[in-house]
């Protein structure tokens, strides 16, 4: 019999035995493996792919990789052909900045660091299909990536530009807006300036209208559309061009999405790098605008756009007439103002533009209403309303006052109607010596010719120093003169392209590989394509909300035109999940530096226990207080030091956040399953909350989904003892169905967890397991069918227990590939109630139970609530209250 025994507990399982037994086995067999196979539908489910960095895995990184290896197993379980492939995007600043403080090259630090995350995600038991790994360094890869460049460049998509960038002097490369903080670079917070330089493009921006138009057939969260919509910005407009007073023949030309306010223009604002700054400034403004312009070089455009409500800027002592009523107005430079955005120049009609508005309160310039509806002396009016003191525009709405003032400029030949946006050619070079050389030679008299396809891969050279050049801005393979002087075909001198590409060029079609990653004659072939895209289930985080996810977009698209795929786009649902956050104590007073408090005062969570009184060392019980004298070398204020004696101390607060080394709150998922097992900590990253939101990571709440599952072990076994031997046996199931009460529990559990997998509801789909596992024996002895049952609907969250446990049950092969559990409908009850949830008085939800469901259940159930779950941030309640047939009220 396998209830549980009353004298004592039952032997818990040993995880390290099962799982390390199972994994072997799925290694040796090939469990996972994958072919085309047009008989069956096919599941393609990829989780972005990791960069392996030197620190290893935290316990935040599985949390996708869980989520997409359960809808693999559950899938596979429900006859799909299904493809979980993994690889490493392995080219990447850090391991290049390593090389360079080490000497160590990068291909060792970066097979190093991908052999540790390969032991790491193996052992925690997903079902990857290894003969699909990939690796963007190996140039086997490489190849493909070039060639990928090559018809982009064959097809008038890559080209050379000299353009303003953010250069990194130390780090001796150029970074996209987004590696730049507060004018320094993200990695290593070394100072950037902007400068021009020749640099590798992308027309990205021939696909923005596809890019935006095609989102609406994807199944992806709104939040991430809106992203790339806005990052995107298409805007309907006019471009208007001003003739500069005083230089003949010399005119700005300007966008605006709002040509009905032309007439309130009251001066022109030009982005500081705008190449007419110096051609129209005048003697007496020479000096003040050259530092201005000095200024903002060392500013990226994140930061300018950042601080846009913060204005600065310079009058250039030039005018301009406008177009529309002749008044000469002055043009100023501004940061506010982008050259790569428009025409680097706007109208400002502070009327009814916010940043104009605070630019002429600022700077004293004329505030002019010309469309009714607000008071223009208070704040901007941006909305619409009629045209006034607008000569031929009065009286009209603003739709069709738009309209007939761009029919008015292209009548005069003063503008013309226009669509512009916000997106920029993708800037593709690096001057790096770690990523992808560029297939392309540079002849003498100027003109770049693509290498050989015979030719490729073109691979690196070795290297001992890595380091940038000082001078000249020049990459590190630029001093590899053997490598970089060359002949082509016909005997010539040519030089080869110093620039590497970035880190996106690998992960921007790596899905592709995957589908064919043996291939020696196509990156993919058409078979493989037309069967496995486009993936049905991506997940990753919302950090790579616009980057990565556009720019394989645009790529794809472009395969597409070329005829190399067969879907519009990659793809087709996405899901983001949340961040597992870090534990940590710290004592924070504001006078006090931030470093300081960060560095001085604190405690990882593994060291400190919070009690009523406040923390205390898990050690020896010590209570954890952090003394003024730790801090007073740092202390901000003077006066505050003298206040507080040297032996003063003050408490820490508890702090949930991000998890990273610095902070000193990352937990090694190998710990995790040294002490807890991979089923653990797999069923606890999905038990903690909705798979999209952010959750602590809690030392407790592990312990207790491993608790369930030695309760899900003792379904099947039990302990004896004979004299002062203690064994554990396996007790098979009953035959038969069960009671009546057992067949409608495994009904009703097979039709809750498996609505809750199709909608990746994986939390409350624990929860009905926990239920399951509580109740079955309430009403007899486990029967077979039951037990197969729940075995069946663990398996795909805790695959190493539920294969374990299918084994000892008499099955000879693995349950991967067994049929889904389907529930017997006659046997669902037909009665159920609606009961509201409360927590602390408020309303959080509903739940819909059985008319005769226990009150466990009914609190199982309430606590799974996402509403509840996060109102409870954490927290585990005082008291949890079910008022028959009306409600369930959470205290605490």
């Amino acid at each position: 019999m396998a209830s549980q025994p009353q004298t004592q507990p039952a032997m818990a399982y040993d995880p390290s035995a099962i799982e390390s037994k199972w994994q072997a086995f799925w290694e040796e067999h090939e469990t996972f493996r994958a072919e085309v196979d047009p008989s069956r539908p096919k599941y393609y489910v990829l989780d972005m792919f990791p960069y392996p960095s030197g620190d290893g895995l935290h316990v935040g990184h599985p949390e996708g990789y869980t989520a997409t290896d359960i809808m693999a197993r559950y899938k596979r379980m429900r006859g799909f052909n299904v493809l979980h492939p993994m690889g490493w995007d392995a080219f990447g600043l850090p391991a290049e900045q390593y090389a360079i403080k080490t000497g160590t090259h990068p291909r060792i630090t970066t097979q190093a660091n991908i052999s540790n995350f390969k032991r790491q995600i193996k052992s925690l038991g997903f079902s990857y299909d290894w003969s699909r790994e990939i690796d963007t360094t190996d140039p086997n890869y490489i190849k493909w990536t070039q060639w990928i460049f090559r018809k982009l460049h064959e097809r008038d998509l890559a080209y050379e530009a000299e353009v303003a960038v953010n250069w990194c002097p130390e780090l001796g490369t150029v970074l996209a807006n987004e590696e730049v903080i507060d004018g320094k670079s993200e990695v290593g917070g070394h100072p950037v300036v902007r400068m021009p330089m020749k640099q590798w493009m992308l027309r990205i921006t021939q696909y923005a209208d596809r890019l935006t138009e095609d989102l609406d057939g994807l199944d992806w969260p709104e939040p991430i559309k809106k992203m790339q919509r806005d990052w995107i910005g298409r805007s309907e407009g006019a471009n208007v061009r001003f003739a500069v007073e005083a230089h003949q023949g010399t005119e700005v030309e300007v966008f605006t999405t709002r040509p009905d306010t032309l007439f309130g223009a009251t001066y022109m604002v030009l982005a500081p790098e705008h190449n007419l700054v110096s051609k129209i400034t005048t003697d007496a403004q020479r000096a003040a605008v050259d530092k201005y312009v000095a200024r903002s070089a060392r500013r990226s455009e994140r930061d300018r756009m950042a601080d846009a409500t913060s204005k600065t800027g310079v009058a250039t002592g030039a005018t301009a007439r406008n177009p529309v009523n002749g008044e000469s107005i002055p043009i100023w430079i501004a940061d506010y103002v982008l050259a790569g955005y428009g025409t680097g120049a706007i109208m400002a009609v502070p009327g009814h533009d916010e940043r104009d508005w605070e630019f002429a309160k600022t700077f004293e310039l004329p505030i002019v209403e010309v469309v009714s509806g607000g008071d223009v002396t208070e704040a901007a009016w941006t909305g619409a309303g009629q045209a006034t003191a607008s000569g031929f525009l009065d009286g009209l709405g603003t739709a069709k006052a738009k309209k007939k003032m761009i029919e008015w400029l292209e009548h005069e030949g003063l503008g013309r109607g226009t669509i512009t946006y916000k997106l920029r050619d993708w800037l593709f070079s690096r001057q790096r010596y770690w990523g992808e050389p560029f297939p392309v030679v540079h002849h003498e008299d100027g003109r770049v010719e693509l290498i050989p396809e015979s030719d490729l891969p073109l691979t690196l050279p070795e290297l001992e120093d890595f380091k940038p050049s000082g001078e000249g801005y020049e990459p590190p393979l630029a001093r590899v003169k053997e490598w970089i002087e060359t002949t082509d075909a016909d005997g010539r001198k040519v030089l080869r392209d110093a620039n590497t590409m970035p880190q996106w060029a690998g992960s921007c079609w790596y899905f592709l590989r995957f589908l064919d990653p043996m291939n020696d004659e196509a990156p993919w072939s058409e078979d493989a394509e037309k069967y496995w895209m486009p993936v049905d289930l991506y997940v990753g985080g919302a950090e790579h909300a616009v980057l990565h996810l556009l720019y394989s977009r645009f790529w794809h698209k472009v395969f597409f035109d070329l005829g190399l795929v067969s879907t519009k786009e990659p793809f087709q649902k996405l899901v983001n999940q949340g961040m597992i956050l870090g534990e940590s104590f710290r004592f924070y007073d504001d006078n006090v530096s931030d470093d300081a408090n960060f560095k001085a005062t604190r405690y990882a969570s593994g060291d400190v226990k919070d009690t009523d009184e406040g923390p205390v060392a898990k050690s020896d019980g010590t209570a954890l207080k952090v003394r003024w004298l730790q801090l007073k070398d740092v202390a901000l204020d003077e006066d505050r030091n003298a206040a507080h004696p040297d032996d003063a101390s003050f408490p820490l607060e508890r702090v949930v956040e991000k998890m990273s080394k610095s902070r000193g709150n990352v937990v090694n998922p190998d710990d995790v399953v040294k002490e807890h097992g991979a089923d653990s900590m797999r069923l606890y990253e999905m038990f903690i909350g909705p798979l999209e939101k952010s959750a602590p990571w809690s030392t407790e709440g592990i312990q207790g989904v491993y608790r369930f599952l030695q309760r899900g072990w003792r379904l099947f076994h039990e302990d004896t003892t004979d004299g002062e031997e203690r064994t554990e046996h396996y007790v098979a199931p009953v035959d038969g169905p069960g009671t009546d009460e057992q067949q409608r529990l495994t009904a009703e559990t097979i039709v809750g967890v498996t609505e809750d997998l199709e909608n990746m509801r994986f939390n409350t789909a624990i929860s009905k397991l926990m239920v399951f596992a509580r109740d079955i024996t309430k009403d007899g002895a486990l029967a077979r069918e039951s037990a197969e049952t729940f075995t069946l609907l663990l398996a795909p969250m805790a695959p190493h227990l539920a294969e374990e446990i299918w084994s000892r049950m008499g099955h000879s092969d693995t349950l991967a590939y067994t049929p889904w559990p389907v529930a017997d409908e006659s046997l669902l009850a037909s009665d159920e109630i609606s009961l509201v949830v409360q927590h602390n008085g408020k309303k959080r939800g509903e739940i819909l139970v059985a008319s005769d469901a226990d009150d466990d259940t009914i609190r199982a159930l309430a606590l799974a609530i996402e509403n509840v779950q996060k109102s409870l941030d954490g927290r585990e309640p005082k008291k949890v209250i079910v008022v028959p047939g009306r409600l369930v009220n959470i205290v605490g």
